[in-house]
């Protein structure tokens, strides 16, 4: 009879600790370790002289060389989605797709499976949140009612993988959440680590075996990050984010991790009253409602992956009453903004250590690239000193600590998109004006941060304090 024994597992990282103490020594969080039973595995047979018996067989491996063989791939049929996929979902491949509480993950999902079921796939959705009659009626919502979608709303594993196995094989399974998912062979409460390990691995094995694919849909904690042990995202094949604002009404997908395709892609989806629209040219979207008299506003030329994107960059320095001034950012790190402003004090003489800085990427966008360092450079030397920038001029580079603007990749991709939206301008590091020469760009190319400065400000500067620019 198997050994009934008890562990101590974060909830929050999946460690596993001998008894029960406050603080995860892994993750650091506190209160998140909880006792959770568990099953002590069979062991192996052991012979008479005391090794243990265990069965070998052979495997034949086939021989690739000379042809190169793509992963068979299943497009959706959305554009966007199949492009953060690399191509469309791998067979027998299992993603997990997190996202904040009502930022659309379950509309997309029933779209991309309806989307597969009208090419004659069998598409499966199955609930353990909501009734099937509630997925229905978003299905309704959404002009889908008529896709021939199978619904089913379950939480049992083995129920689950039990009418899978039922039928022809289905090419798309979504399982929303896997946090509501239990199976017998774990003894915890559903949500909790054995049980999202245990079940996550009953349905990886099911996809492995039937090709499948499967797509997880994970909560999300209140930084952001996908809920339950970290181990799950190991086991899956490729990690997406849903992310947006809700007061914004596009989304963006991202890919976190991906085996069968790239990391650095996105997808960029409307919100709309039939569904999630997708947007083929997002950068007149960012770019939509930008006020271009107003100082302390930049365009970003941008990218990500292979997709350009032109990104309006906001800038407010005020003067501060307060003893430590404040730096709030939105959609931008943090730490690399304080990095800019010393470069700015340190090698421009731009002095903003008694002034309010507030920095933010309109349309609630979230920029990964240091590239922007020029762009957010240049808006916060126009705020400051009341100068506007150009209103067709667009801007990217890296800033060094030493002042250098460094060259980034990819500057003639950035430079056509920024011709295409209709810009004349480039301001951008030196080195790769030749990427623009035959665009009919006015490139300005400059090589310290203190060029930056002169060509903002130059001697149309009417600083706010009259220690705010100086040399």
């Amino acid at each position: 009879m198997a050994k009934r024994t008890s562990t101590f597992a974060c909830q929050a990282c999946g460690a596993v600790h001998q008894r029960w103490q406050g603080k995860c020594d892994a993750c650091g969080e506190w209160n998140s370790i909880a006792e959770e039973a568990a099953t002590a595995a069979t062991a192996a047979p052991v012979a008479s002289g005391g090794a243990r018996l265990r069965k070998g067989r052979v495997f034949a491996l086939e021989n690739l060389t000379g042809e190169a063989m793509d992963a068979p791939r299943i497009a959706s049929g959305i554009a966007e989605l199949d492009r953060v996929t690399g191509g469309g979902f791998v067979k027998g491949s299992v993603i997990l797709l997190g996202g904040e509480p009502g930022i659309g993950k379950s509309t997309l999902l029933i779209q991309a499976a309806a989307a597969v079921a009208r090419r004659n796939f069998r598409a499966i959705y199955i609930s353990g949140e909501e009734s099937a009659g509630q997925v229905r009626l978003r299905a309704q919502r959404l002009g889908l009612e008529s896709a021939p979608v199978e619904l089913a709303a379950e939480t049992s594993v083995e129920d689950i993988l039990t009418t899978l196995g039922q039928g022809a094989p289905p090419r798309l399974v979504i399982i929303d959440s896997i946090q509501t998912m239990w199976t017998e062979a774990a003894e915890a409460a559903p949500g909790t680590v054995t049980q999202v390990r245990a079940a996550a691995q009953g349905l990886i094995r099911f996809a492995k075996s039937s090709g499948a694919a499967i797509i997880l849909v994970g909560h999300v904690t209140k930084d952001g990050q996908i809920a339950g042990p970290r181990v799950v995202e190991h086991m899956v094949d490729a990690v997406m984010s849903f992310e947006g604002d809700a007061g914004h009404h596009f989304r963006i997908l991202r890919a976190v991790k991906n085996r069968f395709g790239a990391t650095d892609e996105i997808g960029v989806f409307e919100m709309s009253a039939e569904g999630l629209v997708e947007v083929p040219n997002p950068s007149a979207l960012f770019l939509g409602a930008r006020d271009a008299t107003v100082s302390g506003t930049a365009v970003f030329a941008g990218m990500e992956g292979t997709r350009p994107l032109l990104i309006e960059i906001q800038a407010l320095v005020t003067p501060s009453a307060l003893g430590t001034p404040r730096r709030a950012v939105v959609g931008w790190d943090s730490s690399r903004l304080a990095m800019v402003l010393a470069v700015l004090e340190a090698r421009a003489g731009v002095r903003l250590g008694q002034h309010d800085v507030y920095m933010n990427v309109a349309g609630g966008f979230r920029i990964m690239e240091p590239a922007a360092d020029l762009a957010v450079a240049a808006a916060l030397v126009s705020s400051l000193a009341d100068v506007p920038i150009p209103a067709q001029m667009a801007l990217f580079g890296e800033v060094s600590l030493s002042g250098l603007v460094r060259p980034v990749p990819q500057a003639a991709a950035r430079l056509k998109e920024a011709v295409k939206l209709g810009f004349t301008q480039a301001l951008l590091p030196e080195g790769v004006q030749d990427a623009g020469a035959k665009l009919g760009l006015a490139l300005h190319p400059v090589r310290q941060i203190a060029d930056v400065v002169a060509k903002i400000a130059g001697g149309k500067a009417k600083p706010r304090s009259s220690a705010s620019i100086s040399g």
